[in-house]
């Protein structure tokens, strides 16, 4: 009651503020007040079932009144479902006169914040968890009625309250068994028992496997064929969006499904029953219902599932089996008068039911369609839907089934350009209708060579469409397409040209149809020009022959520089643009220096700068498609038909196709920049900066090291093999030189484009750093390398050096003894000359002549000496000359000679030639 008191409190301030003068609605108040007072006090249960019915009466009419209520009312009416259950008129009154209270009334077009009171009363009786319950009890009441509002009640209260009711049902006993009984109850109760039921497992996963486990699988299907299938009413739609809810990525149901009672019964409401040709609007609903069924359960259960694809493979497998391709293409090729949602949906089921299935794409391509007399493979007849389909979304949905057929299947891809055929002339120029006996591959160069008029140019853009998908990651077929030449519309004018120019040649016609301020004069060309540079791009990728092809032509480099740097195109033909130009660059293997990689980087960076050409990527990931490619689809929000709204959207595009439409609401476009192209074009933007880069910070010609070129040539100087040598460094520091002044001038570039845009240019510039950091590393051993060559120079220097000084140190060795020698001698003398003195003493005797023989041994001695010391001083002359030439060597190579020699003959004692002279 605290709760009731503070309601009201505030309702009643809300009143005024709302219905202006409290006195405007101050007689309401006071009337609701006395009926309620009737009901609460009255004696008489006449009077109190009169009071209920003039309030119910108030209530449906006034919202006034519903406001007034809510802050009184409950606990009145609440308090008589509980104390007065045997009071079967009295019961229903109340439950009447509460449907009432939540009913809406005529919402006005006034301020958003404008107070609803029938929201207001929805949400304070579901916050009473024994309100809930004691409505699930009215359930098993015997009087049809009770049952009848409870359910329109209950049914109020998940709308406006759905996840507190979801939460309150289950933590009542047997409440959602109760709820599952009123299926089988009369055809009125079993309907809103089914509302009730579609709104109660929505996103309730919990509710939902209850509900499958009281047997609600074979309830929905009895209903459904009770009421006639697709050709039944409402309660059909009802039931399949019931169907929907229970398998929306719950993998148990799915399965639970599958093994029980299979999914015969689903696939038989898409047989078309009696006249095929009448398609009402609630028979439609209900075939979109179906065909929304069989997607569900070709998508699997939820991503977390660690199962998913092996259920996923075998829901596709056992559909497949059960023959829902003859059905869906009864639905989406053949069956041409149906609607164009209905065909739309049966042509996406397709593709989602060949996706990454080899079985199933071995199906679709085996498929027929046609009568005995005249039949063609499935395959065409979806083709000529692409061609020639009036509805964008048809094309679109045609177009999606090549998409899928063609991903991750090379063995299919060869397959259709097998079929390529080049017709001649005539036929190439037929009509339509004359197009039945040609095959795939000459119906789609059919659609490719056209005239260049309006409608032409956008079956081109079509088929150019469904070539990009057998071209995407093939290098076969992409070869094969090359070789593919068209005659000139006048082969009198020109020679035939190849198929990859002619897309060139209408990317340009297509461009060409724009009015001065950049807008499309035509609703075809602003897909078109898109289109065809997709095309370009999946053929130019990873395909050298494409790249040297399209550089064939020298305006092709042209245009695409004028069409990036145009400021009057969108974001993503610019980007796209861009992306041409870059593999151009990273896929050139041309030896031409006209057109190699050198060459179109050089273009870029005159034309346009790099800074500039590299923001082109993060315009284009920037804008409404690149941001919404990489988002999942989620599921539309609850509503009492789903599906036809879904229906009436597919039909609003098609009405409004031909109107001015803004390029951002264009469904063509969202399709090209889907989320896997996105996710391609984000790895092959990263490759196009690395390599542009690397490509620019090394110059074209690059310096030789040529090995000869470091070795001293025979009869070459010390002096000019070193001039020799010093010349060849300086080349190599001009070359360095000028490789440091590119890397400096792209650093700025790269600085200044993370700069203008900063979050995005983190991971880019990332990528030129290592770039760099290769480019410095690979500089690095190449010095590394001539300085080891330096150091092995050094040491075989170092070696000879050595042997000189140990020869050296032998010639002094040798001088030492001969000085040795020499002293002996004196000695000798310096004795036979005191003898001599000594016998000149004695007197006695005769003495012979001394100085004679001191003179004549003097001679001979010196005459020994000078001898012996010619031949030392020859061999130190010699010695002297080799050091002296080993010293300058030394020096150049940059060696302290007087260190290296320090200490050499300090410890030989030589004689001193003072003394010798003395002597």
């Amino acid at each position: 009651m605290d709760l009731m008191s503070g309601y009201k409190n505030r309702v009643q301030g809300v009143v005024g503020l709302v219905f202006g003068n409290d006195n405007s609605s101050s007689s309401e108040d006071s009337y609701v007040e006395r009926l309620l007072d009737r009901i609460s006090n009255g004696v008489l249960a006449g009077d109190r079932r009169t009071a209920i019915l003039e309030l119910q009466s108030v209530l449906a009419e006034s919202r006034t009144a519903q406001l007034a209520f809510g802050a009184m009312g409950f606990p009145v009416l609440l308090s008589v479902l509980k104390e007065e259950r045997d009071d079967v008129e009295m019961v229903r009154g109340v439950l009447e006169t509460l449907v009432s209270a939540l009913t809406p009334i005529g919402v006005s077009k006034g301020s958003k914040n404008e107070v609803q009171p029938a929201l207001m009363n929805a949400d304070m009786l579901s916050r009473e968890a024994e309100s809930i319950s004691l409505l699930i009890s009215l359930l098993s009441e015997e009087d049809f009625y009770i049952r009848y509002y409870t359910l329109q009640l209950l049914t109020a209260l998940l709308t406006n309250s759905q996840t507190r009711l979801q939460e309150a049902i289950l933590t009542i006993p047997h409440g959602i068994t109760r709820l599952m009984d009123m299926l089988m109850d009369r055809e009125v109760i079993r309907n809103e028992a089914l509302l009730l039921l579609t709104y109660l497992t929505h996103e309730a996963e919990e509710i939902q496997k209850i509900i499958v486990f009281e047997g609600a699988f074979e309830k929905i299907f009895s209903i459904i064929k009770e009421e006639g299938g697709s050709d039944g009413g409402v309660v059909v739609q009802d039931c399949l969006e019931l169907l929907n809810n229970l398998l929306h990525k719950n993998a148990s149901n799915q399965v639970l499904l599958r093994e029980t009672m299979g999914f015969d019964p689903l696939i038989s409401i898409l047989k078309l029953r009696g006249n095929s040709y009448s398609f009402t609007q609630q028979k439609t609903i209900n075939l979109l219902g179906a065909l929304e069924t069989i997607n569900l359960l070709i998508m699997g259960g939820p991503e977390t599932d660690p199962g998913k694809d092996g259920k996923r493979l075998t829901n596709k497998t056992v559909l497949v089996q059960k023959k829902i391709l003859d059905h869906l293409l009864v639905l989406g090729v053949e069956s041409q008068w149906a609607p164009v949602a209905v065909r739309c949906m049966a042509l996406r089921c397709i593709g989602n039911l060949i996706t990454s299935h080899p079985k199933n794409l071995d199906a679709l391509a085996n498929k027929v369609l046609g009568e005995e007399s005249q039949v063609e493979p499935a395959l065409n007849s979806v083709l000529r839907i692409v061609l020639r389909a009036p509805s964008i979304q048809e094309f679109l949905a045609a177009d999606y089934i090549f998409k899928c057929f063609c991903e991750k299947n090379p063995d299919g891809q060869t397959m259709l350009a097998s079929t390529l055929i080049p017709q001649p002339q005539a036929v190439s120029h037929a009509s339509h209708e004359e197009d039945v006996n040609m095959s795939f591959g000459s119906m789609l160069l059919h659609g490719l060579n056209v005239s260049e008029n309006d409608g032409d140019l956008e079956t081109c853009g079509r088929a150019a469409s469904v070539l990009s998908h057998i071209l995407t990651d093939n290098i076969q077929c992409k070869e094969k397409f090359l070789r593919i030449e068209l005659e000139a519309p006048t082969p009198s004018l020109g020679a035939p040209e190849p198929l990859l120019h002619r897309m060139v040649k209408y990317l340009v016609l297509a461009s060409s149809m724009k009015s001065k301020d950049g807008k499309s004069s035509t609703p075809v060309d602003m897909y078109v020009q898109p289109i065809m540079l997709k095309l370009l791009v999946i053929w130019l990728l990873d395909c050298p022959n494409a790249v040297h092809c399209f550089l064939d032509s020298r305006p092709h480099i042209t245009y695409l520089l004028e069409l990036v740097s145009n400021s009057t195109t969108t974001a993503w033909i610019r980007g796209l643009a861009a992306l041409l130009l870059g593999e151009c660059v990273i896929y050139n293997k041309s030896s031409d220096r006209e057109r190699d990689a050198f060459t179109i980087v050089d273009a870029i960076s005159d034309k346009l700068g790099l800074t500039s050409y590299f923001l082109k990527f993060d315009e284009m990931k920037t804008s409404i498609f690149f941001s919404s490619g990489k988002t999942t689809e989620s599921r539309k929000p609850l509503s009492r038909s789903p599906t036809a709204a879904s229906m009436e959207e597919t039909e609003d595009v098609d009405e409004h196709e031909a109107s001015n439409q803004k390029n951002e609401d264009h469904p063509m476009l969202a399709s090209i920049f889907d989320g896997q192209f996105v996710d391609f074009v984000g790895k092959l933007e990263a490759n196009i900066r690395e390599s542009i880069v690397d490509v620019y910070s090394h110059p074209k010609r690059k310096v030789a090291v040529v090995p000869a070129e470091l070795e001293q040539k025979g009869g070459e100087t010390d002096g000019d093999y070193i001039k020799r040598l010093k010349s060849f460094v300086e080349r190599q520091c001009s070359e360095i030189q000028d490789l440091l002044s590119r890397n400096a001038t792209l650093a700025e570039d790269l600085a200044k484009m993370s700069g203008g845009v900063s979050r995005p240019e983190h991971r880019v510039s990332g990528g030129s750093e290592r770039v760099q950091v290769e480019t410095l590393r690979r500089d690095l051993q190449e010095a590394s390398q001539r300085l080891e060559m330096l150091k092995a120079e050094k040491a075989k220097s170092e070696s000879e050096a050595s042997m000189y000084s140990n020869l050296a140190g032998k010639m002094e060795a040798d001088l030492k003894s001969l000085s040795d020698a020499y002293n002996s001698l004196e000695q000798a003398n310096f004795l036979l000359e005191k003898e001599v003195t000594a016998l000149k003493g004695g007197g006695a005797t005769p003495t012979p002549d001394v100085e004679a023989i001191r003179a004549e041994a003097k001679e001979e001695a010196q005459k020994e000496s000078e001898a012996e010391l010619n031949d030392l001083l020859v061999c130190l002359g010699q010695e002297q000359s080799k050091v002296e030439k080993l010293t300058a060597r030394l020096l150049e190579l940059g060696e302290d000679v007087d260190k290296l020699l320090e200490g050499i003959g300090d410890e030989i004692g030589l004689p001193d030639d003072d003394e010798e002279e003395d002597d």
